[in-house]
């Protein structure tokens, strides 16, 4: 298993690895915006303060994960490991990854929001250290409410 930095010319696997993986979340009410999300949108997002990991297995890409360095810490979104690949390790081995690069560069938290109807990532992240420091009600455009936690990890 092996880490790599992305770079604004991975946008396109990091696309396809992120719906790929949200694809299970199309029928939520309502879908993740993950699904909304374009190669443009995220090759846009990598050239401005957006960083990318991309997990490889045997040379083949199986899951990446998209950050962002805040005032708070680093914040990580859109975390995607590949439907045939879940239950290997590869979601832990890309937030160990990301504590690695938050403790070099002397970011002391990390940071996510997960939708509390998503109990397996609450799970998830509960299992590697982060504990849940908000519920909110996220509005949606399209009159929707959605409920999400907020979760860190003090390293």
């Amino acid at each position: 298993m092996e880490i790599k930095f992305a770079d604004v010319a991975d946008a396109r696997l990091i696309h396809y690895l992120m719906i790929k993986a949200f694809m299970e979340y199309k029928d939520e009410v309502p879908p993740s915006s993950a699904l909304e999300e374009t190669v443009e949108s995220i090759s846009k997002g990598l050239k401005e303060s957006e960083q990318g990991m991309i997990c490889y297995i045997d040379e083949k890409p199986a899951g990446m994960v998209r950050f962002q360095l805040t005032e708070k810490g680093l914040y990580f979104y859109r975390l995607s490991v590949i439907p045939e690949k879940q239950g290997q390790g590869i979601a832990k081995k890309l937030i160990n990854s990301l504590e690695d690069y938050a403790k070099n560069k002397e970011i002391p938290t990390l940071l996510c929001k997960v939708r509390l109807t998503v109990p397996k990532n609450i799970n998830l992240y509960s299992s590697v250290g982060f504990k849940v420091y908000n519920e909110e009600v996220v509005h949606k455009p399209n009159g929707i409410n959605l409920k999400v936690v907020s979760m860190k990890k003090q390293l």
